[in-house]
């Protein structure tokens, strides 16, 4: 845990200022949302949540549309077909079982209750249902999408080859209270410096923590490139804008 403590506040010094709150945003709105995120950037996943919103309109009239209007206002960000199936079959879902589209009732469950009753729907899986409970329900859950598993691995926290592998074997290892700033910050360093390809080992504040093989390869390397290596922020996080 010390070490965790330790790349918070390093963390922290890299993102200076950053004190995210959950935004307690509708929970089924957040749900959606997130699985929209799948497999492309927040940026586009925004624009085609807006699109449902805007083109479409509340989720009564999206689980009333034919498929050919979801996939249409979706197919910005990818896998159209799949993602415009799994929302319909939620809605769906929600309306049979509920008699009503709203997820609100999850905020009297508990968190193992909630994982148990939202794995039943297509598409909806771990890393889902802990942004909903982070970013709706504010519980203190630790989403682990891809730029938190890479990061995660590299640092050595955990020794896992899938994020569902890294959500298991690091969600009791963080400090109470702390797992929606972590994962918060671990998002914009993993855009930041600790990227997929090519990161910048050389700027990265957390190096004398780090267990990643290659980082010396990598420092060198953006040394080499000088100027040409220069950490590009990018952090927008869909779940804090719906």
């Amino acid at each position: 845990m010390n070490k965790i403590n330790d790349i918070i506040e390093l963390l922290q010094e890299e993102f200076p200022g950053l004190n995210p709150k959950p935004a307690k945003a509708d929970p089924l709105d957040i749900l959606i949302a997130t699985m929209l995120s799948q497999n492309t950037t927040d940026k586009t996943s925004y624009r085609a949540y807006m699109n449902l919103k805007n083109d479409i309109g509340n989720w009564e009239d999206v689980l009333e549309a034919p498929p050919s209007k979801i996939k249409n206002a979706i197919r910005v960000c990818g896998l159209t077909n799949q993602k415009s199936a799994s929302i319909k079959k939620l809605l769906k879902g929600l309306k049979l079982k509920h008699g009503k589209l709203s997820l609100k009732y999850l905020g009297k469950l508990s968190d193992e209750k909630i994982y148990e009753d939202l794995l039943q729907y297509d598409g909806v899986g771990l890393k889902t249902i802990s942004c909903v409970l982070a970013f709706s329900l504010g519980r203190d859950v630790f989403p682990v999408d891809t730029h938190v598993h890479r990061v995660i691995n590299r640092l050595g926290i955990v020794n896992a080859v899938t994020p569902v592998k890294t959500f298991e074997q690091v969600k009791d290892k963080i400090p109470e209270g702390k797992k929606f700033l972590l994962h918060t910050l671990l998002i914009r360093f993993g855009r930041k410096i600790c990227r997929s390809q090519n990161p910048l080992c050389g700027s990265c504040r957390l190096y004398d923590l780090c267990s990643f093989r290659e980082k010396e390869f990598f420092a060198e390397k953006q040394e080499l490139m000088k100027n040409k290596a220069v950490p590009v922020d990018n952090n927008f996080i869909i779940l804090e804008h719906v």
